[in-house]
């Protein structure tokens, strides 16, 4: 069976995981503070986003309350818990929330270049509320490419994956133009969306000539090797059942991969691995029949954390 193949059954098994959740950003892409924010005043209150004066106690619209609320969902560091109400659900702390947004936690103000990549992939990782996102980077197979062609192929995998599902192709588009802003760089021209974008230092998009876009791949500024191997160790533990080795080209280029979703080289993973392994045993890369793997003889959910410390301290 050829990798085509192989990436298509590993993608069918991933949509019992993959929510199709769309525009519910209400067109705000993440902002400077609002994690920080919500997950603050859903310690104090798990019922906020729940009120009539939330606006207030947020001090933002309306809209964007809701935004806060999903990009808290979606990134993971908030979830939901029911509560008394219908159909209600309060919003408790995660343990990504507590680990890193804590007044305690590794980097409570997102100032550390780590903690942008680390929501990145959480973002993405599987169960995901962020089925366009997780398109784009997982399934989306052209490098160069316009809004219209990324709107059309997210429609296609919507009805292929998601039969029965009905969505308005505008909220296709909300999302895509959402992603864009999000990670890229915006061109020549310096807007309040762009300034106000923490993500988009992350610099996984450019603009390209005549209206097109392209994915930057290689080499990541603020990617520190152990988010790379972090994340390789969560996609090691998702998805190579209970063996202690992983393929390069798995790491690379599976659907839900490290190497997807930070737009990864062989060079650049190979480097960060290597990076990683001068100081931790446990991990390496070597050469088995011809092909490179990497190795891990210890669990590999164990080693995240282990990881992480490293890549704050």
């Amino acid at each position: 069976m050829n990798r085509l193949n192989l990436v298509g059954a590993r993608e069918l098994l991933d949509v019992s995981q993959l929510r199709p959740v769309f525009a519910r950003h209400e067109t705000f892409h993440p902002r400077f503070g609002w994690l920080k924010k919500g997950f603050d005043k859903a310690i104090e209150r798990p019922d906020v986003f729940l009120r009539e004066d939330t606006p207030v106690i947020l001090g933002v619209g309306k809209n964007m309350v809701r935004s806060i609320r999903y990009w808290s969902l979606a990134f993971k560091t908030l979830q939901e818990e029911q509560s008394g109400r219908r159909n209600a659900s309060s919003l408790v702390p995660t343990e990504l929330g507590l680990d890193l947004l804590d007044n305690q936690g590794w980097d409570p103000f997102l100032e550390h270049p780590c903690s942008l990549w680390w929501l990145h992939w959480n973002l993405l990782k599987l169960p995901c509320q962020a089925t366009s996102w997780y398109y784009t980077f997982f399934g989306f197979h052209k490098f160069e490419f316009s809004t219209s062609d990324l709107t059309r192929q997210l429609s296609e995998y919507v009805e292929l994956h998601f039969p029965g599902f009905s969505v308005v192709e505008a909220s296709l588009k909300k999302d895509v133009n959402c992603i864009l802003r999000m990670y890229g760089d915006q061109g020549t021209s310096i807007t309040e969306d762009s300034i106000d974008c923490p993500f988009a230092a992350l610099e996984l998009i450019k603009r390209a000539p005549e209206k097109k876009n392209y994915f930057v791949m290689g080499h990541k500024p603020g990617l520190s090797p152990e988010i790379v191997a972090a994340a390789c160790m969560e996609f090691a533990d998702k998805y190579a059942s209970g063996s202690r080795t992983l393929s390069l080209s798995s790491l690379l280029y599976d659907i839900g991969s490290p190497g997807m979703a930070f737009k990864l080289t062989e060079e650049a993973m190979c480097e960060a691995i290597d990076r990683v392994s001068s100081r931790f045993n446990s991990i390496r890369l070597g050469d088995s029949s011809g092909a490179i793997q990497l190795s891990y003889p210890s669990n590999p959910h164990l080693l995240v954390r282990k990881l992480l410390d490293r890549a704050y301290q």
